[in-house]
C-alpha cells in the first residue's frame, strides 16, 4: 500500500501489528462495521483495535479545528474579556429562566438514566450543584490572570532571559455524567487555552442546554470566539477516542471509570498527547495504636456522606485497638447510613473476619443500588488481595475493613493495593505523622476526613480532575489539576548589548 492509499475495507482475520512485536486480528464484527472513511486506532497497552466511524472522525476534527483557530484568535484578547465571560456565565446560571430550561433537560436525562438502571446521584443538577457552579465561575473571575507573567529573570552580562507564562493550546476533556464539570473546566480559558468536551451520554442533554442557554452566549457577549469552548454532541464512546487521538491537543483530561479512563489515556499517549487521568478512587483511613477513638469515628462519619472519588473506601484498624475502634467505626457508618436512609455495608478480608461481630455476617440490610432497593448481608468476606477495590454505592455507605498489625503494615498495604489517591492517618503521635508523610505513596495526605480532596473546596479553584499516582508520580505539579495550572513557559531573551556572541 503506497503512502497515498486509504483503507477501504477490512477482512476478518486481517493482521494488525501492535508495538512492533504483537499481532491482533480483525474480528468479523469489526470487518462488517467498517466503511470507507472510517478510522482505526490501534492501542498497544490494551491490545485493542478501536473503530471510529467516519462521521464521528469528521465531527471531532471540525471541533479541534475550531478550538485551535479560537486559541490563536484569542491570544491578543485582553484579560478583562475573560473576566467578563466568567461574570456573564455565572449570571446566566443564576437567572431562573435560563436555569429552568437547563433543569428541564436535566430531568429528561435523569429519567433516561433511571430507565437504564444507571446511577443518578452525580447527574442531578440540583440547587447545590447550581450554587457550586456559580461560585466556581466567580472564583475564576476573581483569580488574577497569569498570562504573559514573568516568573523568573536570569541576568547575564549584556543580556537577560525571562521565563514567561504562556497558554498551552487546546485542552480536551472526556468526563462522566456530571453537568457541573462543563462550568468547572472553563477555567482553562483563564490561562488563555481553549477546550473541547465529550461528556457522558447520561448528561449530554443537560450539557447541550448549558452550552445553548448560558456558556456560548457568554463567550460571544464577552468578545471571545465561540469555538473557545466546544461540546461534542455525540453519545458515542468513539468520539472520546477520536478526540484523544488528535495529535494537535495540548492536554487530554479524562475522568470516569477506571477501565474507560485507562483506555482513553492509552489512546492519548499513542498520539503523543500529554494526559491527566483520574479513573480509580477511594480514600483510605489508617488508624494506629495512638489513635483517638472519637477523632477516628468523626473521620469515618465525615468521609462517607456521598460516593465520589475521595470518599473513604478502605479502613485499617490495628488489631490491638480493635475492641475500641471497631465499635466506633460501626457507630459512624450506622449514623451516616441513618442520615442517608439505607444502612451500611462492610467487606472484610480474610484474616480480619474475627474483629467484626459475627452477627453482621448474617444480618440483612436494605441497600439502594442503581437498579433499586435490594437486601444484602451487612458484612461479607473479601479476598485479602482486593483491599483497593472501589465500592460504587448510592445512599448506602460501603467500605472495606482490614485489621493490621500496626502502622508499618497499613502503609505497605496502601502502597501495594490502593489506587494511590488519598490517605489519612488517625494518630496522636506526631512522629507517626512525619513518617506517614514520607512513606505513604499518595498525593493527598491528611489526619482526618478524606473528603477534603477537592480543588474548589481546598484550593478555592474548581478542579478539572484529580490525578492519583497509579501511573507514576506527577512531574512538577500537584495532584489537583485546575484551569490556571494548564500553562507552559516561554523563554524570552532581552539583549542590552547588541554585540553578543558565543
Amino acid at each position: 500500500m503506497s503512502k497515498a492509499d486509504r483503507l477501504e475495507r477490512l477482512e476478518k482475520g486481517m493482521p494488525v501489528l501492535l508495538g512492533g512485536d504483537s499481532i491482533v486480528t480483525i474480528s468479523e464484527e469489526l470487518a462488517e462495521k467498517f466503511r470507507p472513511g472510517d478510522r482505526l486506532i490501534a492501542v498497544r497497552k490494551t491490545e485493542e483495535i478501536l473503530h471510529v466511524p467516519g462521521n464521528i472522525h469528521r465531527l471531532v476534527t471540525k471541533a479541534v479545528d475550531g478550538a485551535l483557530a479560537a486559541f490563536h484568535e484569542q491570544q491578543g484578547a485582553p484579560d478583562d474579556r475573560f473576566t467578563l465571560f466568567y461574570t456573564l456565565f455565572a449570571q446566566s446560571l443564576a437567572d431562573d429562566g435560563i436555569w429552568s430550561a437547563i433543569a428541564a433537560e436535566n430531568d429528561k436525562d435523569i429519567a433516561r438514566a433511571k430507565k437504564k438502571g444507571r446511577s443518578t446521584t452525580r447527574l442531578a443538577a440540583d440547587e447545590k450543584m447550581r450554587k457550586n457552579m456559580i461560585q466556581g465561575l466567580y472564583q475564576w473571575r476573581d483569580l488574577p490572570s497569569r498570562r504573559d507573567k514573568v516568573t523568573d529573570v536570569i541576568e547575564h552580562d549584556g543580556w537577560a532571559v525571562d521565563k514567561v507564562v504562556s497558554p498551552c493550546g487546546v485542552v480536551a476533556f472526556v468526563f462522566e455524567g456530571r453537568p457541573n464539570v462543563l462550568a468547572d473546566a472553563t477555567g482553562v480559558l483563564r490561562s488563555g487555552n481553549t477546550a473541547v468536551f465529550r461528556i457522558g451520554s447520561d448528561a449530554l442533554g443537560t450539557a447541550k442546554a448549558i452550552m445553548q442557554h448560558a456558556l456560548t452566549p457568554s463567550l460571544i457577549k464577552a468578545g471571545l470566539p465561540a469555538g473557545a469552548v466546544t461540546l461534542l454532541e455525540s453519545a458515542e464512546h468513539s468520539a472520546g477516542w477520536a478526540l484523544f487521538a488528535d495529535s494537535r491537543l495540548a492536554l487530554a483530561v479524562a475522568r470516569g471509570s477506571g477501565r474507560a479512563v485507562d483506555l482513553l489515556g492509552a489512546v492519548a499517549r499513542e498520539a503523543g498527547n500529554a494526559v491527566s487521568l483520574h479513573g480509580t478512587g477511594g480514600g483510605w483511613i489508617i488508624a494506629d495504636e495512638a489513635a483517638n477513638s472519637k477523632k477516628f469515628e468523626l473521620a469515618v462519619f465525615n468521609s462517607c456522606d456521598r460516593k465520589v472519588c475521595n470518599t473513604v473506601n478502605t479502613i485499617c484498624i490495628p488489631r490491638s485497638r480493635a475492641g475500641e475502634l471497631v465499635p466506633a467505626m460501626l457507630s459512624a457508618l450506622g449514623r451516616r447510613g441513618e442520615c442517608l436512609g439505607h444502612g451500611y455495608r462492610i467487606h472484610v478480608p480474610e484474616g480480619s473476619l474475627d474483629i467484626i461481630p459475627a452477627e453482621l455476617f448474617q444480618r440483612e440490610v436494605d441497600v439502594l443500588r442503581a437498579s433499586g432497593i435490594v437486601k444484602e448481608k451487612v458484612a461479607t468476606p473479601l479476598p485479602a488481595d482486593q483491599l483497593g477495590r472501589e465500592w460504587e454505592w448510592e445512599q448506602t455507605p460501603e467500605v472495606t475493613i482490614c485489621a493490621i498489625g500496626g502502622l508499618d503494615e497499613g502503609i505497605k498495604l496502601f502502597n501495594a493495593q490502593s489506587p494511590l489517591l488519598v490517605a489519612s492517618l488517625i494518630s496522636e503521635d506526631q512522629e507517626s505523622h512525619e513518617r506517614f508523610l514520607k512513606e505513604i505513596n499518595a498525593p493527598f495526605i491528611g489526619n482526618g476526613f478524606t473528603r477534603w480532596v477537592d480543588g474548589q473546596y481546598a484550593l478555592c479553584r474548581p478542579e478539572l480532575g484529580l490525578s492519583n499516582w497509579q501511573n507514576g508520580r506527577i512531574l512538577a505539579r500537584g495532584g489537583v489539576l485546575t484551569g490556571d495550572g494548564v500553562f507552559t513557559v516561554k523563554l524570552r531573551v532581552r539583549q542590552s548589548n547588541p554585540d553578543i556572541h558565543r
